[in-house]
């Protein structure tokens, strides 16, 4: 499955067939002149280096929104699961008018960071602080009891019932809590922007080497953001470029020859079949990572995917999970499948896992992802037994290097341990 689509061929680009492409081939006059002894990543570092981030083709008015602060956990799902965007920067209701960008955007609320803060209700409260806001304020509330709370540990997860999230969710407790509330995520997704005049090259370091999921463009005259740039774009960027010299000459390298997958078969941290869905989002917050595969039980091939955006199922959509004793990862994937298919809406969890194979080149596995419109490809064996996972962030690490004392002090202060948070 994927496989045709990552082997269609591309034919050379004689003029620009859209933006991203028009990009491609700036790069493409920048390429040309470059130093001759410059190794070919070293030339793509020069002519990164050379295009200002401005250049980047403004995301869809759709995709560059902004959630206030004092906005319900509630509204800020849906809007995210609404638009299909994985974040969305957080502007203080409370900063003045005249505030620089620096003092009106507090942090980037994500799925990541909803998934620490449901992880963190699930959690028994620290012995050691009583009386600090937990799990045990959603059990006041009489939707959810105490001993479900209680019962959410990695081994007894399984026990969370079906109806489990519906209370929580028609909770005051869930209702009442505010995107601010929950800025303790924010040191996952700090607020670090780009400048317009900064580099294509930062741009991408943030976006691979960096682990950012967006990097938000401001205008400094206006103080507001401008543009945001994905990785997915970075990706779709990539795809149009193909054809053009400077790609191909990256681009048909086999995935052995640049290293990929970075993440192995013993590496990988997965979830089996029948395991609590709320542990693939414990490791998922444990690891940092967006997504884990769902093994069957016994073997090592994968039968699903569940990723970050995922967590939107158990709170848009809690009624879904009635008919099962417990939320396991195979209970989960049934029921979100049942749910967009009654609904007809489209989801890279309806059709089957996206592998490839080793020796696929990075051209193919990006037309692949380009077209799929997903995060992460699984690299199998012969047998279909689970050998690696390739990233977004993976393959743009591959596409440029970070020279020595790049960033200076680019990073001094970006990460404030932000005070009165829940999480």
């Amino acid at each position: 499955m994927g496989e045709a689509a990552a082997m269609s061929s591309t034919p050379e680009i004689q003029s620009p067939r859209s933006p991203e492409a028009k990009l491609g081939m700036q790069v493409e006059d920048l390429w040309d002149v470059q130093e001759p002894q410059l190794t070919p990543t070293e030339k793509l570092n020069a002519c990164f280096e050379s295009v200002p981030v401005s250049a980047f083709p403004p995301a869809p008015p759709d995709q560059v929104i902004e959630i206030k602060s004092n906005t319900s956990l509630a509204e800020a799902v849906k809007i995210l699961s609404q638009h299909k965007i994985l974040s969305a920067p957080v502007v203080d209701v409370d900063a003045p008018e005249d505030a620089s960008w620096i003092d009106r955007y507090i942090g980037m609320v994500e799925f990541a960071g909803i998934v620490v803060w449901i992880v963190h209700q699930s959690e028994p409260p620290s012995p050691r602080s009583p009386g600090s806001p937990s799990a045990l304020e959603a059990a006041a509330s009489r939707a959810i009891t105490a001993l479900e709370l209680g019962g959410l540990g990695p081994e007894s997860a399984a026990k969370t019932s079906g109806s489990f999230f519906e209370a929580l969710t028609n909770s005051e407790f869930y209702k009442n809590t505010k995107v601010r509330d929950i800025s303790g995520s924010f040191r996952w997704a700090p607020f670090l922007a780009l400048q317009s005049s900064n580099s294509f090259l930062t741009m991408l370091l943030l976006l691979s080497k960096y682990k950012m999921k967006s990097v938000p463009v401001v205008d400094l005259g206006e103080g507001k953001i401008d543009n945001i740039i994905t990785q997915s774009a970075v990706i779709h960027m990539l795809a149009e470029c193909a054809g053009l010299q400077w790609f191909e000459s990256w681009g048909t390298k086999k995935l052995s020859e640049l290293g990929l997958p970075l993440m192995t078969s013993n590496r990988i941290v997965k979830v089996y079949e029948d395991e609590p869905v709320l542990q693939a989002f414990k490791l998922m917050r444990k690891n940092r990572i967006g997504g884990v595969p769902v093994i069957e039980t016994g073997g090592n091939k994968a039968v699903g995917n569940i990723s970050l955006r995922d967590v939107q199922f158990l709170l848009t959509a809690p009624e879904i999970y009635h008919d099962y004793r417990s939320i396991t990862a195979k209970n989960f994937l049934t029921a979100v499948r049942n749910h967009l298919e009654k609904h007809k809406e489209n989801s890279p969890l309806l059709g089957e896992m996206i592998t490839c194979k080793k020796d696929h080149t990075i051209k193919e596995l990006i037309l692949m992802l380009d077209a799929k419109k997903i995060h992460r490809v699984y690299v199998v064996a012969d047998n279909g037994d689970l050998e690696g996972v390739i990233t977004l962030r993976d393959i743009i690490s591959r596409l440029v290097h970070e020279p020595r004392g790049y960033f200076g002090d680019f990073f001094d202060g970006v990460l404030p341990l932000p005070v009165n948070s829940r999480v």
